[in-house]
């Protein structure tokens, strides 16, 4: 099961300061939903544990992420891979930032694929949960880039 996502938003940050917060797991982490724990192996690696699920499926997932692509202060690209209720999560998500009169606007994307039993016990609901999540993330992150 294959789930895109994106949209943008603006912030009264310069885009330095908006790609040193998003490139910092330590920092934007914490934001995502159902966040659990982060171990930051180096400064593009890291590990982020999250509760994940559905109704009665629920389970861990351990994400190893890296971060792929960085070309400070405009773009960056993030690619993990997890195990997650007996599934599997592949994630790529990434900005651009553009400099705006009043701030930043941040344009992110994202592309997630669900394979297992998560995706074929789940079907249909996996999707709105993931663009309600997206969403959550975002709504956080304008909140600390406030």
């Amino acid at each position: 099961m294959n789930v895109g996502f994106g949209g943008d938003f603006s912030v009264r940050r310069s885009p330095e300061e908006v790609y040193d917060f998003l490139t910092d797991a330590e920092r934007f982490c914490p934001l995502l939903p159902d966040f659990q724990s982060m171990q930051k192996e180096d400064d593009k690696n890291f590990t982020v544990n999250l509760r994940v699920g559905i109704s009665h499926i629920r389970s861990n997932a351990k994400l190893k992420m890296t971060l792929l692509e960085a070309i400070r202060p405009r773009h960056a690209v993030y690619q993990g891979k997890g195990d997650a209720a007996g599934g599997t999560v592949t994630l790529t998500t990434g900005f651009d930032l553009e400099k705006v009169a009043d701030g930043t606007k941040v344009i992110w994307k994202g592309d997630s694929q669900i394979v297992g039993r998560l995706a074929s016990l789940a079907g249909g609901l996996l999707e709105p949960l993931a663009k309600k999540n997206a969403q959550k993330m975002i709504d956080a992150l304008q909140a600390a880039l406030a």
